[in-house]
């Protein structure tokens, strides 16, 4: 590819669609992990996407496997850049070229459940007053669904204390918002790209949502906790203080929350690993047993409607391979 531009495998497409999904890629070596993201998005029940995987400057063999998942189907678009500059200059750089009413994110390891596009844009569609909208999500290792994320529904400041009331990889904007609104590409924001975005979004009036159902089955493990560095902890401490002022959230209390990602450099990842960890397995066990509450009612539900967690986990790690 040209050093000095992003350039398409094929000739610009110009007919508009109902979607674009982005996804930025690096180095991702777990060619299983991209395949079943690439084929979750495929596997949708909502038709009418395009698919844009920028590579970021991935080494030449990993560069090669992202560029053959063009072959996979017509609607995927593969664009990119020798050097690597970052997922907020990649996500940029897709929502540029994209030719959707809605712009929903991609992560490389994730799965989407099957009607995740469907339902985002069907709710999008009927409430013209949010600008973007996330949603809950199973936790999976690669293998085995293991807990739950719940994010509140109406994000307010305070949401923001803990950590992103949002889960990037499930968001969808309206595509004229990231046309006035785009990803901060300053180094130091490295990791922390959708945490201040959405901070800044909130700042200007914009509003979002989380719809409270389970779209996206997110991959966390110990790998996930080792690639947060020192140097991405202070980052993450100088972006909440920053933006924590600008919300007027950093006293009585911000404060505390600013300090937080320092922890991590004295708590053992580990330990913070388990303590996150037995959090969502709590919600996934309260969520089991309400599916199996409702599965014993009077009408026969299907476990779609009931969100049997298990059931959906193997049925779509399955049709993403």
């Amino acid at each position: 590819m040209n050093n000095n531009m992003d350039e398409m495998d094929e000739p610009m497409k110009t007919e508009p669609v109902k979607v674009s999904v982005i996804m930025g890629v690096y180095n991702q070596t777990d060619r299983t992990a991209l395949d079943e993201a690439v084929d979750s998005i495929l596997a949708q029940t909502m038709p009418d996407f395009e698919f844009i995987i920028y590579d970021d400057g991935s080494f030449p063999e990993a560069a090669r496997y992202i560029r053959k998942q063009g072959e996979k189907d017509p609607r995927i678009r593969i664009c990119g850049h020798e050097q690597n500059h970052g997922l907020a200059f990649s996500l940029n750089a897709c929502a540029s070229l994209a030719r959707g009413q809605y712009i929903a994110r991609m992560d490389a390891d994730d799965v989407a459940a099957p009607e995740r596009l469907e339902r985002q844009t069907r709710f999008m569609d009927t409430h013209p007053e949010v600008d973007w909208c996330g949603s809950n999500a199973y936790l999976f290792d690669g293998k085995t669904v293991w807990g739950c994320r719940e994010m509140p529904e109406r994000p307010s400041a305070e949401d923001y204390l803990r950590f992103s009331p949002y889960i990037h990889p499930t968001v969808m904007y309206r595509r004229e918002l990231l046309e006035k609104v785009r990803y901060n590409t300053r180094n130091e924001l490295l990791h922390c790209e959708d945490y201040e975005i959405f901070m800044r979004l909130l700042r200007k009036g914009y509003h979002g949502y989380n719809i409270q159902e389970n779209l996206l089955y997110y991959r966390e493990n110990m790998a996930s906790y080792n690639r947060r560095t020192i140097r991405h902890r202070v980052n993450e401490t100088k972006v909440r203080y920053q933006n924590f002022k600008r919300l007027g959230i950093l006293f009585p209390k911000g404060w505390f929350f600013v300090l937080r990602p320092l922890l991590g450099i004295v708590v053992p990842k580990r330990l913070i690993q388990e303590h996150k960890r037995k959090e969502s397995e709590k919600i996934y066990a309260a969520k089991r047993e309400k599916a199996s509450v409702l599965r014993t009612g009077d009408r026969k539900r299907s476990p779609a409607e009931v969100g049997d967690p298990a059931v959906q986990g193997r049925e779509t790690a399955a049709s993403a391979r």
